[in-house]
């Protein structure tokens, strides 16, 4: 699998193109859809994917869709991953389990070092708990790609889930 970030807006939005047996997804498209598709002009796009509505992840989605004539969905064919349902941050917060290459984009639900907000409109700490105590169970390995800044190891992050865990 290939994973190419483009940082886009003014929220620095992290805009995944995944690449795997020449099929490619565009995940969180949330602003400059120039870059995004001279991104992935000599790609072959097949899905488009979305981990939850907020405007830097999803400003750039129906021009994205329209030049590509393609709908954003839960499903694309040719890509095996889990959806998983982690709301906290929103309430249609998903993050995309790439099991066999160990990856998961994590939206706004889990960065580098902390998690995502819980004070937005339909933000919860509870479920945000709920959602930390699910993922937890997932392999300490898992490559984390989150919707702002770096990637980060899930194991790594465990730790920090347990301060937020204690409230």
């Amino acid at each position: 699998m290939q994973i190419e970030r483009i940082a886009v807006g003014y929220l620095q939005a992290n805009c995944y193109i995944v690449t795997k047996n020449n099929k490619t997804i565009i995940i969180d498209p949330g602003d400059e859809a120039n870059k995004i598709i001279e991104a992935t002009k000599d790609k072959n796009v097949v899905g488009i994917l979305v981990t939850h509505h907020h405007f830097d992840h999803i400003g750039a989605l129906r021009e994205i869709e329209d030049y590509f004539h393609l709908k954003e969905t839960l499903k694309v064919d040719g890509f095996n991953y889990e959806i998983i349902k982690t709301p906290g941050h929103t309430d249609d917060s998903v993050c995309y389990y790439f099991k066999d290459d160990g990856v998961l984009f994590s939206g706004d639900f889990i960065f580098y070092k902390t998690i995502g907000r819980t004070d937005f409109p339909t933000g919860s700490d509870e479920k945000m708990h709920q959602s930390l105590e699910l993922i937890s169970k997932y392999p300490d390995n898992i490559e984390v790609y989150p919707g702002h800044g770096p990637s980060t190891i899930l194991g790594d992050e465990k730790v920090y889930f347990r301060l937020y865990l204690k409230k």
